[in-house]
């Protein structure tokens, strides 16, 4: 185990680089024991290695800290006790939740890190997808040459978490819709330093597509109702699958167990009870998140926390005074124009390279608005 603290090995993946954001911080106990499990992973090129998506305030846990319990003095002894099939059993039973990252320094853009972990063979992409809190079209974007049903044992799966900011007020929720990927940047208390969580999140389908623009939280309701509108209720019908008029608290209800209701009549951050949908464009214009992930959310957020929803397939942003680029596949409604995500790479890339010289990797930013992993990727040449 390298250094006593929990300073890990960078990883690089298809010329991405990871690396720790913030000072390390006393997680804990189920965050130690998950930190010690990914142990096991891989850089990409094969060579063993040791890293955390950016060792995260909070990744998956949400238990209390241990007053003076520090985790990196326990890591070896918990890596010696178990051998490394059982490790990943007990990574696998640990519940997931946000990741939550200290904002980085002015002049920098990314939280996070991506790193990669062996699948067992028993997993789906779509298992360690939600494991690591991270949604479905995600992890099939930064794995395309895996079987999303059969990875196979040991196979390296590429987790892409590390994110560059969307260009936006660090204040209160920000969704960026080609991303499907939440941020909440809470009001840091007096002395505390300021932190970024982030949630992947369904959207709404191109015909109930989620509307863009500024609006807020105007209500939040635990164990909500649901009243379809006629319209779904209509699609439903002609679907063979008849709704009711109104869905009570409980698991038939697609609502889960938190609502949180928008200025924007008819849309609502909420829950599920089909998590699997998660990181994929199937509601009816509602956000949607994972049940773990909206239940730490719901008591953070209160009446009138601003929400802004944006339409960014493009984002660029600075690491330690290097460039990178992050695309994704753009709406489909905005894919009859190809033109349209090369202009959005062109104004991430301006808009973050002003008032700084850069000499730009073009075969770099070409490449990546070919693949639209939505890993970022390094486009700096110095």
């Amino acid at each position: 185990m390298p250094d006593s603290r929990i300073a890990m090995a960078s990883t690089r993946v298809n010329g991405t680089a990871g690396r720790k954001i913030g000072s390390p911080s006393i997680m804990p106990w189920r965050m130690t024991v998950r930190v010690a499990l990914m142990a096991q992973v891989y850089r990409i090129n094969g060579t063993a290695g040791f890293s955390v998506p950016g060792a995260p305030l909070s990744w998956v846990s949400r238990s209390k800290q241990r007053p003076g319990f520090h985790p990196a003095s326990h890591l070896p002894a918990v890596l010696s006790m178990f051998r490394f099939t059982l490790a990943l059993s007990l990574l696998f039973a640990l519940p997931a939740s946000a990741a939550i990252y200290p904002l980085p320094p002015v002049g920098d853009d990314l939280i996070g890190e991506t790193v990669t972990v062996p699948a067992r063979h028993e997993d789906t992409l779509l298992d360690i997808a939600r494991l690591l809190d991270i949604g479905q079209e995600e992890i099939l974007r930064a794995n395309p040459d895996v079987d999303r049903w059969l990875p196979g044992e040991g196979t390296p799966v590429v987790i892409p978490s590390q994110f560059v900011l969307p260009v936006a007020s660090y204040h209160g929720l920000v969704l960026n819709l080609p991303e499907m990927r939440l941020y909440y940047y809470p009001q840091a208390a007096e002395g505390e330093a300021p932190k970024v969580h982030t949630y992947p999140a369904s959207i709404g389908r191109m015909d109930w597509a989620t509307p863009l623009g500024k609006t807020r939280v105007v209500s939040k309701k635990k164990g909500p109702t649901w009243t379809p509108p006629e319209s779904v209720r209509k699609e439903h019908a002609e679907a063979g699958d008849p709704l009711p008029r109104v869905v009570p608290p409980g698991p038939d209800n697609p609502l889960g167990d938190y609502a949180i209701y928008l200025a924007l009549p008819s849309y609502l951050i909420h829950g599920t009870n089909k998590s699997f949908g998660v990181g994929m464009r199937v509601s009816h214009g509602c956000v949607r998140m994972l049940p773990e992930d909206i239940e730490e959310l719901f008591p953070l957020v209160a009446a009138n926390t601003p929400v802004h929803i944006v339409n960014q397939p493009a984002k660029a942003g600075w690491l330690d005074d290097v460039l990178y680029l992050e695309v994704h596949p753009p709406l489909e409604e905005d894919r009859d124009d190809p033109g349209l995500l090369t202009q959005a790479v062109s104004s991430a890339i301006e808009g973050a390279r002003t008032g700084r010289w850069v000499r730009l990797d073009n075969r770099a930013i070409q490449a990546a608005i070919e693949a639209q992993t939505g890993i970022p990727v390094r486009i700096s040449l110095d």
